[in-house]
């Protein structure tokens, strides 16, 4: 049985002009998570992301684990699946 879970993430602090979305895609992809991220005007990243919940967080955390990124906050909430997404990409 999967317990697959959606979610959609705020991200603020230095998270734009950083290489933050496309890191994020390659994390997501070496996960298997499918969703998508995009900057915000401003300032800030919103992604949707799904999988096994307690891989959307080892992935969060490693994202703030990366060279450059420094996030200051994370807001998330629960959303419906998406039963049709196959992938995870940049808007």
């Amino acid at each position: 049985m999967s317990s697959k879970v959606r979610k959609q993430i705020f991200f603020s602090g230095y998270v734009q002009g950083v290489g933050f979305r496309y890191r994020a895609m390659y994390l997501a992809q070496a996960r298997r998570l499918t969703g998508w991220v995009s900057n915000l005007w401003d300032g800030r990243v919103q992604m949707q992301v799904q999988g096994e919940e307690r891989d959307i967080y080892a992935f969060v955390d490693e994202l703030g684990k990366q060279r450059f990124i420094s996030i200051e906050d994370v807001e998330i909430h629960d959303l419906p699946l998406d039963e049709g997404e196959k992938r995870f990409q940049v808007k």
